[in-house]
């Protein structure tokens, strides 16, 4: 009886997975591979005793809506959701759900981040106030440059005032552009040399930053646009700058939050996290093939350059 009771006692997150029983997390947006690495390290194990069932690519293509539901009636134990409509869309699923999104207060995802409530918790990124940090540094790059294009995956951007205002700040003009699709993307980015625009802020979006590898990077190098980006990764994988958390360190907190609840915590016992650190890489070989000379001043602030 004092065994059972001692055992009762103890959170029951603190509680290994159980033996022999095996988990679902579902998953609505484009998902890393180290978010299913950081899983692995905690012991769910994809293949093992953990399935998943993953909508990422094609999801900008259609409904987020009818997605979180295809997924919900799989049962998942947790449902990760990228970004705030894939959220929203999720939040009617029973399931818990850890969401990354710009700022999950001020998208009313959750009432509040330290004790959410409902069925949704998550990572906020700051990805509103970064949109405007990484203008300055654009511009501090190109101090020059007088029409900067904000690249956004729906109009009217959301935080089109602060972005304004920061550019006002500047002596630049922002002209919006919105992409959806691999159409629309190479649509607005020619689109960008016809209204002469000079450089590109790439504004925070799962949709855009799944599709940057293969597309986005490679059309602004061909339309010779210098930009800055999301993530310090993107920088590294032949971007020119990248600004702000890294893309692997916050999905590893939203995959300790899924553990969390795979473990049996509530969501009102798992706060909503924020990064902590940001980061500014520089890629110089990108630099050299846009004609772009950094100014020392900014390279000496870089956490990384790439030669």
């Amino acid at each position: 009886m004092t065994l059972i009771a001692g055992a009762a006692a103890l959170p029951i997150e603190a509680r290994a997975q159980q033996a022999g029983r095996r988990y679902r997390v579902a998953a609505l947006g484009p998902v890393p591979r180290s978010f299913f690495d950081e899983l692995g390290r905690a012991g769910f194990v994809r293949g093992s005793n953990l399935e998943i069932d993953s909508r990422g690519e094609s999801v900008a293509a259609v409904s987020y809506a009818s997605v979180a539901v295809e997924l919900s009636e799989l049962n998942p134990n947790v449902l990760m959701a990228v970004g705030a409509e894939a959220g929203r869309a999720a939040q009617k699923a029973t399931q818990p759900i850890v969401v990354i999104a710009d700022d999950l207060l001020g998208s009313k995802l959750v009432a509040s981040m330290s004790h959410p409530e409902g069925n949704t918790t998550g990572v906020a990124i700051f990805a509103f106030q970064l949109d405007a940090k990484r203008l300055e540094l654009l511009h501090e790059a190109l101090p020059g440059t007088r029409r900067i294009a904000a690249l956004a995956d729906r109009l009217p951007i959301p935080n089109m005032i602060t972005l304004e205002s920061a550019a006002k700040r500047l002596g630049v003009e922002i002209v919006p552009f919105a992409a959806r699709s691999e159409e629309d993307l190479i649509r607005v980015i020619d689109a960008m040399k016809v209204e002469e625009v000079e450089a590109v802020n790439l504004l925070a979006s799962p949709i855009l930053a799944s599709k940057f590898q293969y597309l986005i990077r490679d059309r602004l190098a061909l339309r010779r646009l210098p930009a800055i980006l999301q993530w310090p990764e993107q920088a590294e994988e032949g971007g020119l700058m990248g600004y702000g958390p890294r893309l692997s360190t916050v999905f590893d907190q939203c995959a300790r939050q899924v553990v969390r609840l795979l473990r049996g915590a509530k969501v009102a016992e798992v706060p909503v996290g924020q990064p902590t650190k940001f980061e500014l890489v520089i890629n110089l070989k990108t630099a050299r093939v846009l004609g772009v000379e950094m100014p020392p001043m900014l390279l000496s602030r870089a956490d990384r350059t790439i030669e």
